[in-house]
């Protein structure tokens, strides 16, 4: 199949900063490259929100990659980097203050 480019997922936070929700799950026989994540605050109160890549659905210390940073009321972050996953690591996983933090995640999958 070779390498495909898209939109991996989205989610909204749950209002709840110490549990996760899966934005994204690597498929059996795959690779995937997170290129960016975007979150976006629809709210007029700032929030925190939490990214993590892990090998379960729930958060590990090892596996955060932003812990509790603050995004600005009625805001957007952009998160680009190049963070690799497999199917040991399969999880992208969020969490937020508000349930008006979304999220949003771009790369490629590689079969």
């Amino acid at each position: 199949m070779g390498q495909v480019y898209k939109r991996l997922g989205a989610a909204v936070g749950n209002g709840t900063i110490a549990t996760a929700s899966t934005l994204y799950t690597v498929p059996a026989s795959t690779a995937t490259v997170i290129s960016t994540i975007s979150v976006c605050n629809t709210s007029a109160s700032a929030a925190t929100f939490s990214v993590a890549i892990g090998s379960t659905t729930t958060f590990a210390a090892a596996g955060y990659i932003v812990y509790q940073a603050s995004i600005a009321a009625n805001d957007t972050i952009a998160l680009t980097f190049g963070a690799t996953m497999d199917t040991t690591n399969q999880y992208l996983l969020v969490s937020s203050s508000a349930t008006t933090v979304s999220f949003s995640a771009f790369g490629s999958e590689i079969a």
